[in-house]
């Protein structure tokens, strides 16, 4: 069995992700904890610059290769963990889960997370307020488009495709609960948050929440 070490950071999104995936794959892991606040922020410096040169979380460390980018990890663990599967069987329906996770990770998350954030307030002087309805438009426009998407596919069921966790659940949970933080009010995409109550149902998703991590600090 190999060893793997995840770079984490609670509050991280991204890692969020790779938490779940791990969990739902019930696989052991060691995690390294980088702080994105402190120290001016950990991922800087110079030993974790070494390991993932674009100084982002996660990165995955799997007998002494470095793995980064959230859905390459998340791909990596199920094709090297298959059971249960992170996508469905059919290929169809495989890139439709793919497209529902990459609606998250590739057009919502980036114009919210925390570098982003940052560069709003320290570089550009935007006041919090404003900064947070920045946050906002982008989650409810990728919420309503996603919403429809869902319904229209018809393939929704307990979870994003029928009853089955995959990679479009992996995302979505992460994504609705900065959603809640920011007070963006995601109870109004019925589908989308039903669906994360009923992830939420599952130790899967509840142990890997940013509350649950040893690096967690109310903030």
């Amino acid at each position: 069995m190999e060893e793997l070490t995840l770079f984490t950071y609670c509050r991280s999104s991204a890692a969020y992700r790779v938490r779940i995936a791990l969990n739902v794959k019930g696989i052991n892991y060691q995690s390294e904890f980088i702080h994105l606040l402190k120290d001016g922020g950990q991922e800087k410096t110079e030993y974790y610059s070494q390991i993932n040169p674009q100084q982002l979380i996660p990165s995955l460390l799997a007998d002494g290769d470095v793995i980064t980018q959230s859905m390459a990890i998340i791909e990596y663990i199920d094709e090297v963990y298959p059971i249960p599967a992170l996508l469905p069987d059919n290929p169809i329906d495989r890139s439709y889960v793919r497209s529902i996770a990459q609606t998250i990770a590739c057009d919502i998350h980036p114009l919210n997370n925390l570098r982003v954030l940052e560069y709003l307030e320290k570089k550009l002087s935007v006041e919090t307020a404003e900064k947070n309805k920045w946050y906002c438009h982008w989650i409810n426009l990728g919420f309503s488009a996603l919403e429809e998407r869902l319904k229209k596919s018809g393939k929704s069921g307990k979870y994003c495709f029928e009853n089955q966790i995959t990679m479009a659940d992996i995302c979505l949970v992460p994504q609705v609960y900065n959603a809640l933080r920011f007070n963006c009010d995601p109870k109004k995409y019925t589908l989308i948050y039903n669906i994360y109550q009923n992830c939420m149902k599952s130790a899967v998703f509840i142990n890997a929440s940013p509350e649950k991590q040893k690096d967690f600090v109310v903030s």
